[in-house]
């Protein structure tokens, strides 16, 4: 990948990838606050927030950090499946994803629930919270960023097979490179 693209694709999926921890930032307080408050309407008002900051920010960020982290790996000299970082990373992007998308289903539910007039105070009250997922989701996010910042040494088995071939060819390049030299 040239440089430049390279380094565009850098700067598109660090802004995705810091937006979606960002976006979970934002929803974690309404998301407490559907456990803590009395007060209907500020329930009806967070249920409601919950899910447009999950449909309109959550969810895309998500999928656009794991298409430019998927395609950063694959034009770049980290390798998709070379380093355990790397692979990590893309296993709990790729798991968060799917995860995310089926509590998608239930803030939803909620949110519509939280939106009828009819739902009365004591019903609002009893909705339950996404708490559990959305803090999980953001410790998920915590770990890749750390191993993103971090790059912990180890070279998975591909990757280890690799490097092997990497040399062996720059040994046998330096040979040919010997016996072309003339002697004096």
């Amino acid at each position: 990948m040239p440089p430049g693209l390279r380094k565009f694709v850098l700067s598109v999926h660090i802004t995705t990838s810091v937006g979606w921890i960002g976006a979970i930032i934002a929803y974690i307080p309404l998301d407490l606050t559907t456990r803590s408050s009395q007060d209907a309407e500020t329930l009806r008002a967070a249920y409601l927030a919950m899910e447009l900051i999950a449909v309109w920010a959550i969810v895309p960020l998500a999928w656009a950090a794991l298409v430019t982290g998927l395609i950063i790996s694959l034009g770049t000299p980290w390798g998709l499946f070379r380093h355990y970082w790397v692979l990590i990373s893309l296993v709990l992007t790729a798991v968060a994803l799917p995860v995310l998308l089926s509590e998608m289903r239930t803030i939803s539910a909620l949110a519509r629930i939280a939106a009828d007039p009819t739902t009365s105070d004591t019903a609002l009250r009893a909705l339950p919270s996404t708490l559990v997922h959305s803090v999980g989701g953001l410790i998920v996010l915590l770990v890749v960023l750390w191993l993103n910042v971090y790059k912990p040494r180890g070279l998975t088995p591909y990757g280890w097979r690799k490097q092997q071939e990497q040399r062996r060819a720059l040994q046998r390049s330096k040979q040919d490179e010997q016996r072309k030299v003339p002697q004096l």
